[in-house]
């Protein structure tokens, strides 16, 4: 079976964190994808690169969308990873995706906006997406969508144990927010030590997307 990936691009200010990055426009958000959250814990983990922390905290503390919030540690340089805590009042795009089966690769602020890059089973997996933004009103957009080989099939420069790895996670939920699996319950499924389980998924998801970017980079324009 053959799945796709895709890049959409939301705009709505009840999605997550979206005051925050319009408050601090250095400001450029990603989601930590391999980072091993209790499902039960409401934390969700980024990296967060900007000029001035104060201000994008100041942000943090007038979103309407975070509940808390908490620096994890700054790496230098402007970076940094923070665990937020969401509101009720937050509008989370990633569950719809993980009810169709799909995995969200990657998440990312384009301004206000927000950029998720997400595998699909099927292109018409895609329609569940819109039909969520369209009940919420949220602003949608294709960015580009491709053929992509399913994760059970694909080369991309995977290991076995990444590969592995990655589908027994899939298996799980640890891909689903909020997660239906730790990163303790996958590295035990695996019969490998937690650190191990979580460098196998970085590394993979990593491969995915490298291997992606560069599927797209040889098309012609």
């Amino acid at each position: 079976m053959t799945g796709i990936k895709a890049a959409v691009r939301i705009e709505h200010p009840d999605i997550v964190l979206t005051e925050t990055v319009a408050h601090d426009r250095t400001s450029s958000v990603r989601s930590v994808s391999e980072a091993g959250t209790d499902p039960t814990s409401g934390k969700f983990f980024y990296r967060v690169e900007s000029s001035d922390f104060s201000r994008f905290e100041d942000g943090l503390r007038n979103d309407h969308t975070v509940g808390e919030f908490e620096r994890v540690i700054e790496t230098g340089d402007g970076k940094a990873i923070y665990s937020f805590g969401y509101t009720d009042e937050a509008k989370i795009f990633s569950p719809v995706i993980s009810t169709e089966n799909g995995v969200v690769l990657d998440m990312e602020n384009d301004g206000d906006a927000w950029i998720f890059t997400v595998w699909l089973p099927e292109r018409t997996n895609l329609a569940a997406l819109w039909d969520t933004a369209r009940r919420h009103d949220i602003d949608i957009e294709l960015l580009r969508v491709n053929q992509y080989t399913s994760l059970g099939s694909t080369d991309a420069g995977l290991t076995d144990s990444q590969r592995e790895a990655l589908l027994v996670a899939l298996e799980a939920g640890y891909f689903e927010e909020p997660r239906n699996a730790t990163l303790g319950e996958v590295a035990a499924e695996l019969d490998i030590s937690q650190p191990a389980a979580g460098g196998l998924l970085r590394r993979g998801i990593e491969r995915l997307i490298v291997s992606s970017l560069a599927e797209e980079s040889d098309r012609p324009d």
